[in-house]
């Protein structure tokens, strides 16, 4: 079973929760879910992109709306597609759960995520997607992983409030799994994190962002010049 500090969570508003160890919420608060399909899904050209054995990994899994958007998105597609998280600190099912009732859309997909989820389970089938969660420190656990993404969902808590999910060595990372014509696409446009993600070898591009946020950021890691 997964067993996170009970006390590294507060409710705004009694729906939003709020990470009391980062000081900061699991979602927007105008509309997670509108947000996880402006920046993850169209910051990624998806589901455009799918095709069977299209992987996508991620960087803070959350409460899974994420991956539940994904799922959403994936309806009409026969699959398969993988999709891989990198989580430090598992929420328990119950407060996952709690989250998810905001999102009636996302909660109506959800049952084998959680039932997964609750019996201690970190992989596991979810429609077309094949799901793994990586628990640990990622500056661990991404270093050792054997994947490479075709498009990454990078979405750590905020920089200024966790600036170690966006260090440049774990940026380099991520380029280091990502597989030629890969993307990312992330909520923030930080400087530093747009230099690390240009120097890990993705041209990095601002888009608009999503609710109140001016902008967002997004990239390509180009496939190498064949060889003569």
């Amino acid at each position: 079973m997964h067993s996170p500090d009970q006390s590294s969570l507060e409710w705004k508003d009694g729906i939003v929760p709020v990470s009391t160890r980062f000081d900061d919420p699991y979602f927007s608060l105008a509309n997670g879910l509108s947000e996880t399909r402006h920046v993850f899904l169209a910051g990624n050209d998806l589901p455009q992109r799918f095709r069977p054995g299209f992987h996508i990994a991620e960087l803070g899994f959350g409460t899974g709306l994420n991956l539940l958007a994904t799922r959403i998105a994936a309806a009409d597609h026969p699959g398969p597609l993988r999709f891989t998280s990198f989580e430090a600190f598992p929420l328990p099912v119950a407060d996952i759960a709690r989250a998810l009732e905001a999102f009636p859309e996302a909660r109506a997909v959800a049952d084998p995520f959680l039932t997964a989820w609750a019996a201690g389970e970190t992989r596991f089938p979810l429609g077309p997607l094949a799901v793994e969660v990586i628990l640990g420190d990622v500056r661990d656990t991404l270093p050792r992983w054997q994947g490479a993404a075709d498009a990454w969902f990078l979405d750590g808590f905020s920089p200024a409030k966790n600036p170690e999910m966006w260090a440049p060595e774990l940026m380099a990372e991520v380029g280091r799994h990502t597989a030629a014509d890969g993307t990312f696409a992330t909520y923030t446009a930080a400087g530093f994190v747009r230099r690390g993600l240009a120097e890990a070898g993705f041209t990095v591009a601002r888009a608009p962002g999503h609710g109140h946020k001016r902008h967002m950021s997004r990239g390509h890691k180009a496939a190498p010049e064949p060889q003569p």
